[in-house]
Parts: C-alpha cells; sequence; structure tokens
C-alpha cells in the first residue's frame, strides 16, 4: 500500500486523502484512524475508480493506495497516477513486502515504504511527515508563483505591435542559457525584460543580480563585477566574492555595457566563452555557470566602428538581440499605462482617482516622452500628488508637456513670454487664486511665482 502527496500551488488549509485498497474492512479501519488527524478521507477499491476520483477531486493532497489491486499494480501504475497528480511524494505500504519491492518504490519517487501488520504504528506518523513535506512544497511553489506575477512577462503592458514583436522575441529566447543584448533608449523597460527573460526561463529559482555599469568608478567596476582577494589594493581588508559569483547557476544583467572600459570588456569576453575569470589580486581562475543579459541606450555596432566596443564582445553578447520600442513608437499603449500608474500610486497615496479626465489622456499622447516609461510614471505619480479629487484634469500636467500644446495659444501669438504669462493666468485661476498651490503645479517656488506675476502685471 503506497502514499501519494498531490502538490498544488495554490496554499490549502484542508487535509485530503485518498485511499486506494480492495479491502474494504481496512480501508474503512485506515479512514476512522487517519480521520482522527484531521483529513478529509476518499475511498477507491481500485485504481480506475482512483484515477476518476484524482481527476474530480482536484484538492486531493495524499494518495494512500495498495501495491497489489484488481486492476494493475500500485508501483506499476505510479507513472500513470503521477501523471494526474505530476508533484507527488509516494509512500508504499504492501502486505508481502519484499526488498525488490522497496527498491523498485523508491526508484520510482516512493517518500518511505511499509510492510502491513509489521509497521502499523509507523503509518500516521510517515502520513504527518508527507503532509508536512506537502505544505513545504506548497509554500515554495506560492512564492515561485508570487516572483513570477511579479516579475514575468505579464507585469510588460501594452497591446501595440512594437511591444508585442519584443515580448515574441524574448519569451522565444527565455528557456534557453543564451546571451541577449537589449537595446533601447533610457526609461523604456529594459531591466523588466531583463526579469521576464529571467523568471520566464529555467533559472528563475536561482539568483537574479542587477548591476549598472555606470554606476561604478572604472577601477572599482572589475572588484565588483569579479571579486578580490585580501591585500589585492589599498582597503581590500578581506576576501570579496563579485556579481557574477553571487549570480553562479542564474542570471547577472549588465546594464548601460557601453560604460564599460575596454580592457574590462575583455575579461567579460572571457567569461562568455570559458565562464570563468580570475578574481582581482588572484592567481587561479574561478569558475560559474551564468547567463548574461546586458543593456545598452547606445548604439553599440557604431561603438565598435570607433573602437570604443569591441567587436568580439558585441557579437558574443548580441547572440539574440532585442530592441525595446520607445514609448513614443508605441503611443497607442499610453493609456493602458497612465491607468496603471494611476491605480498604483492610488494605492500607494491613500487616494482615490476614479476618472481620467479625456484632455489629460490627450495631452499625454501629443506629448514626445523623451524620458520614456520612467518618465511617463513620474508624471502620473506627481498628477495623483496634485489631485484634491477623484479626477485627474490636463490642470494637473508639468508645465512642459502642457506647453507642447501651446496651452491654447491661437496662432497670433509668437512670445514665449506671453505664452507664459496666459499659462500662469490658466493655473492660477485653476487654484481659484491660491499662489501656492499655482506655484506647485507650475513647478517654481513661490517668490518666482510672485516675480512673474509682477512682471506681467498679473492680478492689477
Amino acid at each position: 500500500m503506497f502514499f501519494l502527496v498531490h502538490l498544488r500551488s495554490n496554499l490549502s488549509t484542508s487535509k485530503t486523502i485518498l485511499i486506494i485498497d480492495d479491502e474494504e474492512k481496512l480501508r474503512q479501519l485506515l479512514s476512522r484512524i487517519i480521520g482522527l488527524e484531521g483529513f478529509t478521507v476518499f475511498q477507491a477499491a481500485d485504481l480506475k475508480t482512483a484515477l476518476k476520483t484524482l481527476e474530480q477531486e482536484k484538492s486531493i493532497d495524499i494518495i494512500l493506495t495498495d501495491v497489489k489491486l484488481p486492476d494493475g499494480n500500485g508501483i506499476e501504475q505510479l507513472e500513470k497516477l503521477r501523471t494526474i497528480s505530476p508533484m507527488s511524494e509516494v509512500i508504499v505500504m504492501t502486505a508481502f513486502g519484499t526488498i525488490h519491492d522497496g527498491v523498485l518504490a523508491m526508484k520510482h519517487g516512493a517518500f518511505d515504504y511499509f510492510t502491513k501488520g509489521d509497521d502499523n504504528e509507523q503509518i500516521v506518523p510517515a502520513i504527518n511527515r508527507a503532509f508536512e513535506k506537502v505544505k513545504l512544497q506548497k509554500r515554495i511553489l506560492d512564492l515561485e508563483k508570487k516572483l513570477e506575477e511579479k516579475h514575468g512577462f505579464e507585469t510588460i503592458l501594452g497591446n501595440s505591435e512594437a511591444i508585442k514583436n519584443a515580448i515574441h522575441l524574448a519569451k522565444k529566447v527565455a528557456p534557453t542559457d543564451s546571451s541577449v543584448l537589449l537595446e533601447g533608449e533610457t526609461g523604456v523597460g529594459k531591466e523588466l525584460f531583463a526579469q521576464a527573460l529571467h523568471y520566464g526561463g529555467s533559472r528563475k529559482n536561482k539568483p537574479f543580480v542587477a548591476v549598472n555599469c555606470s554606476a561604478f568608478a572604472k577601477d572599482l567596476l572589475e572588484s565588483e563585477l569579479f571579486g578580490h582577494k585580501k591585500g589585492a589594493f589599498t582597503g581590500a581588508v578581506s576576501d570579496k566574492k563579485g556579481l557574477f559569483e553571487e549570480a553562479n547557476e542564474g542570471t547577472i544583467f549588465l546594464d548601460e555595457m557601453g560604460e564599460m572600459n575596454l580592457d574590462l570588456q575583455a575579461k567579460l569576453l572571457r567569461v562568455l566563452e570559458s565562464q570563468s575569470f580570475i578574481k582581482v589580486g588572484d592567481t587561479k581562475p574561478t569558475k560559474v555557470n551564468v547567463r548574461v543579459i546586458a543593456a545598452t541606450n547606445r548604439d553599440l555596432k557604431k561603438e565598435t566602428e570607433k573602437e570604443h566596443f569591441r567587436l568580439d564582445l558585441y557579437y558574443r553578447l548580441a547572440t539574440f538581440k532585442i530592441k525595446i520600442p520607445s514609448l513614443r513608437e508605441r503611443k497607442e499603449d499610453i493609456e493602458e499605462l497612465a491607468k496603471h500608474f494611476v491605480s498604483v500610486y492610488s494605492a500607494k497615496l491613500k487616494k482615490r482617482i476614479t476618472h481620467i479626465d479625456k484632455d489629460f489622456l490627450k495631452q499625454l499622447r501629443k506629448n514626445e516622452w523623451k524620458g520614456n516609461i520612467r518618465e511617463l510614471k513620474n508624471c502620473i505619480e506627481r498628477s495623483v500628488i496634485l489631485a484634491d479629487g477623484n479626477e485627474l484634469t490636463s490642470d494637473l500636467l508639468p508645465i512642459e508637456i502642457l506647453n507642447n500644446e501651446s496651452v491654447g495659444v491661437d496662432n497670433s501669438i509668437t512670445s514665449l513670454a506671453n505664452m507664459e504669462k496666459i499659462h500662469i493666468q490658466k493655473i492660477l485661476s485653476f487654484a481659484k487664486g491660491n499662489k501656492t498651490k499655482a506655484a506647485d503645479l507650475l513647478g517654481i517656488g513661490l517668490t518666482t511665482l510672485y516675480r512673474k506675476m509682477e512682471e506681467y502685471g498679473i492680478g492689477k
């Protein structure tokens, strides 16, 4: 007789077990004993009924079945049971225990093996141990699911052809270990793509390490990436692991790759080719197994022509290249992105924004968004902060976005000063004369507002 533990990703407080045995009296006895342990018990007299029960009752946690059944051998049918319950633990119990059966059961993935009559007092403890393992596995699966939801491809919003093509390419390469080069302007979401590539692949349960190559001085970046030995340089008071070593078995994301100096590029090429490197101050190579995803806002191919970037490293990194579109190339996605950020910042700032004015969205679509999604996100956050009611209106947008529309000025107005004067008047009118609020909306100091009002004769 054996147990088969069925794992699911959703955590459940109930405990369920299916007993498969052709001896009715034994099934009833086991049902009463196991039921006292808090399990909901299902019964089946043969494999056919058991398989049907498994298909109907998706909440079964443990299956207890005899090896010798009317329509098959429990151990031999284990593969079929695993098809329905692919993450099962197994405990085998039989009336005729043999070493061969025990070895065979364990080979097929059994959690434990018992002989009827000899080990009866061990059945309940074994069930409880198996169920503890089930609960642990459920927690792990739940955490993995949350990580995938937080960092997977579902987090990349948009339905434009440009973004869908980029996602399609990323999904194709995600399951592989190939290096990927993400190209795109600042703020387009390259790290979001890198995370999705990692969590969409076989390394998703291993480390994801991100490093911005432009955030370190050139002489420090090598130590950060590869680590150093004690005494390698002034201040190296102990051995230090580098980020490549921290990312072992997982993925390292190298952002702003175009900022890396040529000497360090040569060492990175060695890592890509041999999966080994030498720490600063060391003489022995350190082996790693790391997938590299790189990103840049530069045209690295042109940088190679200027000899600012190694051509061999470029081709090694660009095994698979993905161009992430700028926001102005996917303006049909702006409304969806804006609504998402409104939802995020409404919750974060404890505000209840339920409506976005059409003119607000119109202004967003007409802006060039040189800072891309990052700029849009900051714009929405600012607007939510300034909103007093439950609606976002165009008056809450930054001056530079409103100025793109010439703020309603007719063609006879060509003076920049006149445009500024009219805009200040509009904002003061919207703020109902509240100069502090008007200054906030304009993004200037209160003293500057008073000076400009005096300069333009506003309020006289």
